[in-house]
This record gives structure tokens, C-alpha cells and sequence, in this order.
């Protein structure tokens, strides 16, 4: 039902067509959802970002269906006046924008923090200030290291989920040193859900957080030299993707020893739209969205893409596949790393009914599909050296 006519919330009300301002729609979640919301809804979007290359798709006028559905408005939210008006003409403001990048929080710790703080400031305000909701992405980060990080090693509490897990409403948050820059990211993104939760608190405001544990699918991050930076270096997926386009070892941080969980993007985006279309359910909530059945080390993650990338590309692995590197060498001085991010999915289930559906292998498996249908022939032509005749 792509005009989404007839579709009912969890309580079984009809779903009124809405206006949704989306900070930050040209990137990798902000795309998914937009397709979403295009594919399946009745939903305008004001879709707001500097980019839009990851929207283009939706973007073509005369060839695109949903042209008179997304609006394409470049702005970047640090200093603009148009900001305002556009959370005026929403029903709902969505704000993905962030400087997400572990590379990032090291090297560029000023930016992390205005980036994640400073500049989220005024569309929390403007929607406190006009009455309108707001879905802000935080992130997993926000908790830290697990209490189970500082037992010795072989300790048993180590094992007992209530030392790990992580919980949105009892969980503390644990961040290492002031002179570890890289919290400076998750210290930013913790103070602007307290801002967030004292507006609501407050002065009313309509609000959900969502905290992201490692979602991972096609159009994440970028492949350096390719479509970014060649000196950039993007989130551990497009990392490790990069290594196997160029068929080189996988980087392995420190031995690849801390633990994730990771969740397919189209999984997390189900639960981003429950949450936009069941207001009633979703208003006061913070919600980890992530799925704890899809937990790995990273050098485990790095041993499956390889496996992957073999069976989708019909290459064979290069002999030694990965390396370990010192995070030092990796991130540069004052990085720290969390151990182990497993989300506690009791609110989320409870409030929306969600869970996540597909499993780390089939993830992979659909996301290196696409990264090398996408990247392979650009890496090879980047990489071969031209022959002199």
C-alpha cells in the first residue's frame, strides 16, 4: 500500500498524513528512512542536510513519483535563520545530524562537541518553543564502559548480564579520563538528552530519544579515495570494507577484542517508523534500538566479512587477512574504547512491540553485496597504476 491509505497505529487508530523536518536526510540513516517513509507512507518529508547524494534517487523531478512528497533543502543547521521556519511547517522534527565518527571525536574533539551539542541546541529550543515533537538521535555511547569492565579479568560478575547489559533507564554512564578525547563525543550526545528530557520535563516537550547500537547496511559511512577523504577513515563496516575492495589485511584495533552487537539498518528503521507513527507509545521514551543476538568481537566481525566477501565477490582471501594496530597508531593519542555494547531491549518491546529480524551473516552478506557491486570496479581502476607504454 504505497500511499499508505488505511494504515492503523498499534492501537488500532488511523495514521493522519504528517509533516516531518529531517535534519541530516542526505546521510546514511536519514536515506533509509526517507525511502522508507516515500515507499510506505503518506508522510511529506522537509528533508534538511548539505548533502544529498544518498537521496538523489528520490529527489528526480519528472522521474520521481514522490516529488511533490520531498523537499531537498540545503542547509546546514550551525548558522542558518531558515532552520526555524521549517520546524514550524512540521508536525514532527526528526535530528539525525552529528558528527559520528570515532576517527573524528580524537582529532577533531571541538567539532564533536559542537557538532553534537552546541548545534542541536536551537531545534531542541524551536521545538520546545512551537510545540512540536521531537525523535533525536543519540547514541549507544552515551553508556560507556560496562560496570563489568572494571572487575579483574577472570572475575564472575563479569558474566552476569546485570554488569553489562545495558539499560536505559538504570544504567550509569561511564566515560573514561578528560584526557581520553575520544568521550568527547558520547559526553556531548549524554548532555543534549538531558537538555532534551528538561524540556520535556519542564516545558512540555513532546520527545524520544533513540540510542543506535552499530546499525550497518548499504550507503553507510564511505569508502575513502572512492566517494570521501582518502585520508578520512569511516566507522569499522566501511573500514573493513575498504581493506577487502583493496585486498588488503583488516586493521584490528587494539586485537579487535571489544564487543559489539549490530543490527541491519532496514531492521532499526522499522522501529524508527513505529515510533514516529505511535506518538502516544513513543513520547518520554528513550530507546535502545539494536539487536543483542547479533554480538561479535571485532576481530571476529573481521574474520565473517572476510568469509562474506569471498562468497559475494568469488575472491579468494588474501593469506593473512587482518593485522592488529595499537589504537594509538590507529585514532592518535586519547583514544579509549568501550568493551562490550549490548542493548536491553525490554522498553522498546514493551512500548512498540519491535524486534530485530536478520542475522549478523545475512546482514553482511546483503551490505557487502551491495558495497561491491557498488565500489569494486572504481577501487580497481583507482588502485591500478597506469602502464607506461
Amino acid at each position: 500500500m504505497a500511499n499508505g491509505a488505511g494504515r492503523l497505529d498499534l492501537d488500532g487508530r488511523p495514521i493522519k498524513p504528517m509533516t516531518i523536518c529531517m535534519i541530516g536526510a542526505g546521510g546514511f540513516i536519514g536515506s533509509h528512512l526517507c525511502e522508507k517513509l516515500m515507499n510506505e507512507t503518506p508522510h511529506k518529508v522537509l528533508a534538511l542536510d548539505v548533502y544529498n547524494d544518498k537521496i538523489k534517487h528520490l529527489l528526480e523531478p519528472g522521474t520521481s513519483q514522490w516529488a511533490e512528497r520531498i523537499q531537498f533543502h540545503r542547509i546546514n543547521i550551525k548558522h542558518d535563520s531558515r532552520l526555524e521556519g521549517l520546524v514550524k511547517m512540521a508536525d514532527l522534527t526528526i535530528n539525525l545530524a552529528a558528527i559520528c565518527t570515532p576517527a573524528d571525536y580524537n582529532t577533531r574533539p571541538l567539532d564533536t562537541i559542537y557538532s553534537n551539542f552546541i548545534d542541536a541546541l536551537p531545534v531542541v529550543k524551536y521545538c520546545s518553543e512551537n510545540n512540536k515533537r521531537l525523535i533525536h538521535f543519540s547514541t549507544c555511547e552515551v553508556y560507556g564502559k560496562t560496570i563489568g569492565s572494571f572487575l579483574p579479568k577472570d572475575h564472575p560478575l563479569r558474566q552476569d548480564p546485570d554488569f553489562y547489559v545495558l539499560k536505559e533507564d538504570t544504567s550509569p554512564c561511564i566515560f573514561g579520563s578528560i584526557e581520553k578525547q575520544r568521550w568527547s563525543y558520547a559526553c556531548a550526545k549524554q548532555l543534549i538528552e538531558r537538555l532534551v528530557y528538561a524540556e520535556g520535563a519542564e516545558n512540555g516537550l513532546e520527545f524520544t530519544i533513540v540510542r543506535p547500537f552499530n546499525w550497518i547496511g548499504p550507503r553507510m559511512d564511505f569508502i575513502p579515495g572512492i566517494d570521501g577523504p582518502s585520508e578520512g577513515v569511516p566507522r569499522v563496516l566501511a573500514c573493513f570494507s575498504n581493506n577487502l575492495l583493496r585486498r588488503e589485511p583488516l586493521k584490528l584495533v587494539d586485537g579487535g577484542e571489544s564487543q559489539r552487537t549490530f543490527i541491519y539498518i532496514k531492521d532499526a528503521i522499522e522501529a524508527v517508523l513505529l515510533m514516529i507513527e505511535n506518538p502516544e507509545r513513543a513520547n518520554g521514551h528513550i530507546f535502545n534500538v539494536g539487536n543483542p543476538n547479533n554480538e561479535v568481537t571485532v576481530r571476529q566481525l573481521a574474520e565473517m566479512m572476510t568469509q562474506v566477501y569471498s562468497k559475494v565477490s568469488g575472491e579468494t582471501a588474501i593469506e593473512s587477512p587482518t593485522i592488529d594496530v595499537s589504537s594509538k597508531e590507529f585514532y592518535g593519542e586519547g583514544y579509549d574504547d568501550s568493551d562490550k555494547r549490548i542493548p536491553d531491549m525490554t522498553i522498546i518491546n514493551r512500548q512498540l512491540g519491535w524486534n530485530p529480524k536478520t542475522s549478523l551473516w545475512d546482514l553482511l552478506e546483503s551490505t557487502l553485496t551491495y558495497q561491491h557491486r557498488t565500489y569494486a570496479e572504481a577501487v580497481k581502476k583507482a588502485t591500478s597504476k597506469p602502464v607506461a607504454s
